[in-house]
């Protein structure tokens, strides 16, 4: 063979041999090293007997032995959450799973729990499917839910997973109940597969709230934002005042950071006799209000005050947080002392978003914020816990209130908003009206969320809140923050122009600190007052009042103590344990104060300035 037929049958042999490579896949050098297949994982969740309040799941894993180990350990775990973020309590949603089995070519494999959130799975297979049931009878924002009507799925306490399978693009398949055609959701849905949705990962997954039943839908765009509103409850309401004040609302709050995240937003609402309360989301959120959430302008209102609340989330928490909220430990608690920030300013926010897009007028809001200063200047575990506290302890105290939290605890909701409207009046005066929280919100989020793609410590929001006011604010924090001691409002209030006045009675009127619950007629102590005469007396939670001066008492023992002088001693009667007692009480001054925000007489020139661009005053 001559030389240039040799050099033609090397380049053939080569050629075919590359077409060979090619459709058979990458050549493995050696056997220790075999290709890995990408691993999937995807949720198939049905109801078919709804009524039952039973979620049924299969979880199917493929291609996962090798990235989950269980190649080499000879088993998997698979753990369910015990907590689900913005709602900072561990649920232990574990104990709503049964029937928890696990199968390999059709075939069960071996499965125990060995954790209370865990179940280990001794198989090596590339596909599994886990099979679990979940019981789902608690209809709330951070709870599963399904009956006859609809079904409602809060992600933390149906999905579970696998350590190692957390970052991985995941796949829901949504089974509705025979009858039920509507699947609301802010997941992506799958192109050409019905109620397939998708989610590039656990946390976002997490993230994405799902109702499912024959709900109304209504939608509207904000900030060129498609949003969808799903109804579920049987509601009488004006889709076309309700669509157009969403929008206002929403486009109030978009104007705080100037850039909306979201493609689409979803809100779930559900009409419930209980009511009260949300939870946000990455690009969604559920909200539960009563059935006559529009029936007068005063619920109306306080429904939007919810829907701002929660609509401001998806900046405030969801990417502007402080640094332990996110990435989540899905099985422990995760501390911050700045839920007051995440929170509370989240609640001073919902309402001054509602006063620059019209809802509010300039003195419906001062009333507002004082009553909001009257609320924790009421309470007198103001004068024990700070705000960084209440937050550290959310998971023990917040969400757990017995008969004394009253006494020793204060609100980072209800602390945290007033610290919110305090520091954007520092900054307001700090910077001569040339800036307010706004201006520090898009600090933190252009510089954490945007660049850094993390959260912020305490020490660099100090920072970023000093830098925007152009002063230090240690005033704010360490007493206002990190302490329980009396704020000095009038510090924040007098560059507006604005005077707190406490306009509660003056009256010599004793007051006895004991708040009653009535039942059949009894009145029982349900909780006792630090420093008021039934607490310094001995009037204990759990007693029932039998009678005050030998008068019996039902459902009016305020009217009893009513008119009572201060000093004025009572003999009050009841039953303790079975046994009657009678407990001589000497009334105390009423401790009680009522506040309302004044503007001053003769404001100067610059107060008029500053009230104005506080106020959003044209």
């Amino acid at each position: 063979m001559n030389k240039n037929a040799w050099l033609l049958y090397l380049l053939t042999v080569w050629t075919i041999f590359s077409q060979i490579s090619v459709l058979a896949g990458p050549v493995v050098a050696d056997d220790e090293n075999p290709p890995v297949a990408t691993p999937t994982v995807t949720y198939v969740i049905s109801m078919p007997e709804p009524q039952t309040h039973y979620f049924e799941v299969d979880m199917q894993l493929k291609n996962a032995s090798a990235t989950t180990n269980a190649k080499k350990n000879g088993y998997l775990d698979i753990k369910m959450p015990v907590w689900t973020p913005g709602s900072y309590l561990i649920r232990e949603y574990a104990k709503n799973v049964d029937s928890f089995t696990a199968s390999a070519a059709g075939k069960t494999v071996l499965s125990e729990k060995v954790r209370k959130n865990v179940w280990r799975v001794y198989s090596s297979a590339d596909n599994l499917t886990i099979h679990y049931r979940v019981y789902a009878n608690e209809l709330t924002v951070r709870t599963n839910f399904v009956d006859a009507d609809h079904g409602y799925v809060t992600p933390a306490g149906l999905f579970m997973y696998h350590d190692a399978l957390k970052n991985i693009p995941l796949r829901v398949v949504v089974q509705p109940y025979k009858t039920w055609k509507n699947v609301a959701t802010g997941l992506e849905p799958v192109a050409g597969a019905q109620y397939t949705y998708e989610a590039p990962d656990f946390d976002l997954l997490i993230d994405s709230p799902i109702e499912i039943g024959n709900h109304k839908t209504f939608s509207f765009t904000a900030s060129n934002v498609p949003h969808t509103v799903a109804m579920f409850g049987d509601v009488a309401y004006d889709e076309k005042r309700l669509s157009a004040d969403y929008k206002r609302v929403c486009e109030a709050a978009a104007t705080v950071i100037g850039e909306h995240p979201c493609t689409h937003y979803t809100f779930i609402v559900h009409h419930i006799p209980p009511g009260g309360g949300g939870l946000e989301h990455l690009n969604s959120t559920t909200l539960e209000t009563t059935r006559n959430a529009y029936a007068t302008e005063a619920n109306y209102k306080r429904f939007l005050s919810l829907v701002a609340h929660e609509y401001f989330h998806l900046w405030n928490v969801k990417r502007i947080r402080p640094v332990a909220l996110g990435p989540f430990d899905y099985e422990n608690e995760n501390y911050t002392h700045m839920l007051w920030l995440s929170e509370g300013c989240t609640s001073f926010y919902q309402e001054y978003i509602l006063r620059r897009a019209g809802f509010h007028t300039p003195e419906a809001y001062l009333g507002l914020v004082a009553s909001s200063i009257t609320e924790i200047e009421n309470q007198p575990g103001s004068r024990i816990q700070s705000a960084a506290e209440s937050s550290w302890d959310a998971w023990i105290k917040g969400y757990r209130p017995n008969e004394n939290s009253t006494n020793t605890t204060i609100s980072y909701y209800s602390k945290g908003s007033v610290l919110g409207s305090l520091l954007n009046l520092a900054i307001l005066a700090g910077s001569n009206g040339e800036r307010n929280m706004d201006d520090l919100m898009r600090l933190l989020y252009t510089e954490y969320y945007k660049k850094q793609k993390r959260g912020f410590t305490d020490d660099e929001f100090r920072r970023a809140a000093e830098q925007i006011a152009g002063r230090k604010l240690d005033d704010f924090f360490t007493i206002g923050v990190s302490s329980a001691e009396p704020i000095n409002y009038a510090a924040y209030f007098e560059p507006v122009g604005v005077q707190l006045i406490n306009v509660a009675s003056k009256t010599q009127d004793g007051f006895l600190g004991a708040a009653t619950t009535v039942v059949n007629g009894k009145s029982t102590v349900s909780s006792v007052r630090r420093g008021s005469a039934a607490y310094t007396d001995g009037l204990n939670v759990g007693d029932e009042i039998i009678s005050v001066d030998d008068v019996r008492v039902g459902d009016d023992l305020l009217r009893q103590v009513s008119g009572r002088r201060v000093g004025e001693k009572i003999n009050v009667l009841v039953n303790r344990a079975g046994l009657l007692r009678e407990i001589p009480v000497t009334l105390t001054q009423n401790p009680l104060v009522s506040y309302r925000l004044e503007p001053v007489e003769n404001p100067t020139s610059a107060q008029k300035a500053l009230y104005t661009k506080w106020l959003y005053i044209k």
